[in-house]
């Protein structure tokens, strides 16, 4: 099965959304939230106005689909629904982010 996963910065109610979003798609296999273990670090932390400056947070959700074309619509949804409330959206690559 396709596994993807996503990370959303902004506040809890835009990552719930999202989560829902996907919950309303036909054949999504799993919906998980995930600790994200690099959460706490920062990669410059003399810039002013990053996303934790600024009462943010980045949240981690695993999606499990049965094949690429519903791994698609898990996409092309978030992206819209994280998109309409002004969050930032990545999809990271589940292998690349165990190294």
């Amino acid at each position: 099965m396709p596994l993807i996963q996503l990370r959303i910065t902004g506040d809890r109610d835009i990552f719930d959304d999202v989560m829902n979003a996907i919950h309303g798609i036909d054949r999504v296999e799993r919906v998980e939230e995930i600790d994200d273990l690099m959460m706490g670090v920062r990669d410059d932390s003399s810039s002013s106005e990053l996303s934790d400056d600024v009462s943010s947070r980045t949240y981690v959700l695993e999606v499990e689909v049965p094949n690429a074309k519903v791994g698609e619509e898990v996409r092309s949804v978030a992206e819209e629904t994280a998109g309409t409330r002004e969050a930032a959206i990545e999809f990271v690559d589940p292998d690349e982010s165990e190294i």
